[in-house]
């Protein structure tokens, strides 16, 4: 027999601890401070700790307080979630999905008419997002992440590798320092994606450039920013050449050197481990890797 104590009063424990209110607390979970007061009391007696400082206005956590909460607000959270998996609904037509920035406002968005024209009754939620997911701790449904395709407990489906090409504005390329090859590049600022300055050192290499001291360079905080900077005559970028297709072929961004480099990395569409697809999910999923 578990050992555990009164879960209403775990209940008042929490909600107090999180609002840093009986009264809060009590308004939550539709019961009277005083109530709320109470619970909580029955659980300090129960433990033979005091979790909460009281003072005539204000209450705070103590030393052990705080470090319950932090284990109570997981057990929660957990038995939340896997509340949420047991009654997830399988007809759903709702897909919350989180996709990187880059990758959402340069391929998915000018595809989301192709998407919604086929399936008008699945609704999607889209999240812009850089970091990785614990789909055990969030409501999101689906996730495209960038990288090598190495994460566990989840479920990782290939869809197309990263290649990266050079870009800049017509107006660079035409301008009074030609590229006409890569050695060229050493009279124009290179753009540089601050956690990623390895890929022009690799391309360079690649492009038979053993060394080259360009003008000067410019770091952005992602590849979005970096094309940005480029396609505003700032500079020449490295940009995946799929996600700056529609730039390139309506000649905002030009390609002056067709010299692709292999990142070793690609986008995979992810989600929970052994999680049954809903309805909206297996369409998402579907037309996402037919379009890729």
């Amino acid at each position: 027999m578990r050992h555990l104590p009164p879960l209403n009063a775990l209940r008042a424990f929490e909600s107090a601890a999180r609002n840093l209110s009986f009264a809060a607390a009590g308004k939550e979970l539709f019961v009277t401070a005083s109530a709320v007061s109470h619970q909580i009391k029955t659980l300090e007696e129960n433990l033979g700790l005091s979790l909460f400082d009281r003072s005539k206005r204000t209450v705070a956590l103590t030393p052990a307080g705080e470090q319950y909460l932090t284990s109570v607000r997981h057990a929660f959270d957990e038995i939340e979630m896997a509340t949420q998996r047991l009654t997830e609904n399988q007809e759903s037509n709702v897909v919350k999905i989180s996709v990187a920035p880059n990758f959402l406002t340069r391929w998915l968005m000018p595809r989301m008419a192709r998407f919604q024209a086929l399936y008008p009754d699945i609704e999607l939620e889209i999240n812009a997002s850089m970091g990785l997911l614990d789909f055990d701790r969030t409501s999101t449904d689906m996730a495209v992440y960038f990288g090598s395709g190495e994460w566990d407990d989840i479920e990782v489906h290939f869809l197309r590798r990263v290649m990266l090409v050079p870009v800049c504005s017509p107006q660079l390329l035409d301008g009074e320092l030609p590229l006409e090859k890569p050695e060229d590049l050493a009279k124009h600022t290179l753009i540089y994606v601050s956690k990623r300055k390895w890929e022009w050192e690799n391309w360079l290499q690649q492009s038979g450039v053993d060394f080259i001291s360009a003008r000067g360079s410019l770091q952005m905080s992602s590849g979005q920013l970096a094309t940005a900077a480029a396609q505003e005559g700032l500079g020449v970028a490295l940009a995946d050449s799929t996600l700056t297709s529609r730039e390139i072929k309506s000649g905002q961004l030009v390609v002056p050197f067709d010299i692709q480099l292999d990142t070793n990395r690609a986008f995979y569409l992810v989600y929970r481990k052994q999680r049954p697809l809903t309805v909206g999910m297996k369409a998402f999923k579907e037309w996402l890797m037919s379009e890729m």
